[in-house]
């Protein structure tokens, strides 16, 4: 049996871009601590190998303290470590990769067309390839299959599976039945894939281990992953600090205020939560500042949209004889004609901002 992990899209260095700025620094310094949890993991799991799908980095250029416990961490895991550069990171001359030095246990791919390491004393051939640009549309999968020679075969690569014409390492599900490969690991995709098969080949993207955006949300990680005669099996393992959220609070009958509160996450005061307050609102809507004085200590950061429809009983004072039954006359015609939500919601901020000036108060 060999175990394994497996790891990718780290994007060391991001820019954490949406958050304030001293929590965006915040999140710089916490992503490097992703490492030591890998290396940790890897020393609790008693890897045998550890397979790192590309993106490590999130460009070229890589603060020195980032680097430095990259490789700090890498060594302590004392098993070999694979990484295959991705489009983030690709292997150029300018890359960490080639200017730096790497410890004994790392191997880095540097070339387009695939290697393979042999590891005797597991049985075992790690097959991989880097990008070498920021983009790659020759495909990242050898159409060969491996040989049937007894030993187990692995594949790190960064690649999108699916897409023919990806320009980011194309792979397609008939070359991974081909390939006959014990497992294939792949980075690229953000999001856990859950185990696939195709052929007699497993395969996953692991995601990112650390989410950066409302694009990445809830829990992220890595695999860990037993290749016995039975096949593989992987098991995913959260690694993140800080998770991203976004929740409905539904204010239709309650106040905002006790919606957010029947959602609120149990790790709100270390999570990123976007939320949406939805059903049905007077004409003011939902006041965001005030929401979010209220409750933005017990949030590590949080972000309110207001998508309230206009509640039926402001619709039923269009009937008034008055300039603001007219405008809800006007504005109910376009509201019912509204083809899409968007349209809705341009509608309802009409109404808003219209019912605000006519009745003098600040909209904000």
């Amino acid at each position: 049996m060999i175990k394994f992990i497996h790891a990718a899209d780290f994007h060391l260095d991001s820019a954490f871009g949406g958050l304030p700025v001293e929590k965006s620094r915040e999140r710089r310094r916490e992503s490097r601590e992703l490492v030591d949890r890998l290396a940790d993991l890897a020393l609790l799991e008693k890897a045998d190998l550890v397979l790192l799908s590309g993106d490590l980095f999130d460009g070229e250029r890589v603060y020195p303290e980032t680097l430095e416990r990259l490789k700090t961490a890498l060594a302590r895991m004392r098993c070999p470590v694979f990484i295959a550069p991705g489009n983030h990171d690709p292997y150029t001359p300018r890359s960490p990769y080639a200017h730096q030095p790497w410890p004994d246990n790392v191997c880095v791919f540097r070339e387009e067309g695939l290697s393979s390491v042999a590891l005797p004393e597991l049985k075992c051939v790690v097959h991989g390839a880097a990008f070498t640009g920021p983009e790659r549309t020759s495909p990242a999968l050898a159409p060969r299959a491996v040989p049937a020679d007894g030993m187990t075969h692995l594949f790190c690569l960064h690649g999108d599976v699916g897409s023919p014409s990806s320009r980011y390492g194309p792979i397609t599900r008939e070359q991974i039945a081909r390939s006959k490969a014990d497992y294939v690991a792949l980075g690229h995709v953000h999001q856990y894939s859950g185990p696939q098969r195709d052929g007699d080949t497993c395969w996953a993207y692991p995601g990112c281990p650390e989410g950066r955006g409302f694009d990445e949300l809830g829990d992220k990680g890595v695999l860990v992953g037993r290749v016995a005669s039975g096949g593989t099996k992987l098991r995913f393992v959260p690694l993140c600090k800080r998770r991203y959220w976004i929740l409905e609070a539904d204010v239709t009958d309650t106040s905002p205020r006790e919606a957010l509160e029947s959602v609120m996450p149990d790790t709100a005061g270390q999570d990123v939560c976007r939320v949406l307050f939805t059903g049905e609102a007077d004409g003011q809507g939902v006041e965001l500042d005030m929401v979010a004085s209220m409750f933005e200590d017990r949030f590590y950061a949080l972000e309110l949209r207001d998508r309230t429809r206009p509640a039926q009983s402001l619709w039923e004072k269009a009937g008034e004889n008055s300039l603001r039954g007219l405008f809800l006359q006007e504005m109910k015609i376009k509201y019912d004609a509204a083809k899409d939500d968007a349209a809705r919601e341009q509608v309802t901020m009409a109404v808003r901002f219209g019912l605000a000036a006519l009745e003098g108060r600040d909209i904000g």
